[in-house]
């Protein structure tokens, strides 16, 4: 009988102040997003370890080599405060790499996590508004995403051996300027066709990097920032005019990949969200309600590679 051993600490929410801040990312026309200044930063992170020397733990229940899952949510707030978390991939690489140098007995580890964003709140300022540099407001839609898998390098340190990185909880809806029309139709189709159209989708975008390393931030200049993504792909779909879910990704991709030459991926997993139509004015067919549509929802996925 084979066997493959995982086991961790999930749904650590740490909230770190004063991390190092973020500056020197090389701007793109379509975002204004140069840097965070990192005041708090806030993550949810899940740690997995893989190792043949908690077997014994699983055939004969001999615990003395497990690492209690309690002290691995312990281990990931003291080594978050000594983080420099200038990024949350350099986070948890820099968390991830505390673990393998503390515990040798781990063969290797999984270590993923979810930024939890706090922007400043706008506060009155002698001559108009500002960000306050003390209070934040907790933001629940979009939301940076990373995953690392370590392992020793067999050198006494610790290299990347996969990764993937992301922007999720993307909802946008673009009122006019989208198009459906010209699909196969059979007995079975229902679905009119509209040559312009409300289009309201959820996204989650995904990107890989040529070199694993540049996605730490360690060179601010290649590091692609989550908030750029999210603010490229409303800046193509506000501008272009698809004729369909598919024909939008693919123009985000293409331009993400245009924007960014160090990314070697990007993918794409949207979901058609549009909203019924409620009532339309007498007087005016722009003015209209909708509902929430009922489930199922149309799901469109896309990868493009270098």
């Amino acid at each position: 009988m084979q066997h493959e051993i995982v086991y961790g600490k999930a749904d650590v929410k740490v909230y770190r102040t004063y991390a190092e801040p973020l500056t020197g990312v090389t701007p793109i026309p379509e975002s204004p997003f140069t840097g965070r200044d990192n005041t708090l930063a806030a993550a949810q992170i899940e740690v997995v370890v893989h190792g043949e020397e908690f077997w014994p733990a699983y055939e004969h229940g001999d615990n003395r080599m497990v690492v209690a899952t309690d002290t691995m949510k312990n281990f990931i707030h003291a080594a978050s405060l000594r983080a420099r978390a200038t990024t949350l991939e350099l986070w948890l690489h820099e968390v991830g790499t505390a673990f393998l140098e503390t515990y040798p007995h781990m063969a290797s580890l999984t270590i993923i996590g979810h930024d939890l964003p706090f922007p400043a709140a706008i506060v009155p300022e002698a001559d108009g508004f500002g960000a306050s540099d003390r209070l934040f407001s907790r933001d629940r839609c979009e939301q940076g995403t990373a995953r690392l898998e370590l392992e020793r390098d067999g050198a006494g340190g610790v290299r990347i051996t996969d990764h993937a990185c992301g922007r999720i909880g993307l909802q946008l809806i673009k009122l006019t300027g989208s198009a459906f029309a010209d699909f196969a139709r059979d007995e079975h189709t229902t679905l009119p066709e509209r040559r312009d159209r409300p289009l309201y989708i959820w996204a989650t975008i995904g990107w890989r990097y040529t070199d694993a390393s540049d996605a730490l931030g360690l060179d601010p200049a290649r590091y692609v920032a989550a908030e750029q993504v999210s603010d490229l792909a409303a800046a193509v779909f506000h501008e272009f005019v698809s004729l369909s879910i598919q024909h939008l990704v693919h123009e985000i991709g293409n331009r993400m990949l245009e924007r960014w030459p160090q990314l070697a991926e990007v993918s794409f997993d949207t979901q058609n969200r549009l909203w019924d139509q409620g009532a339309v004015s007498e007087s005016d067919p722009r003015v209209r309600t909708y509902a929430d549509p009922r489930p199922p929802y149309g799901h469109i996925g896309l990868v493009l590679r270098r």
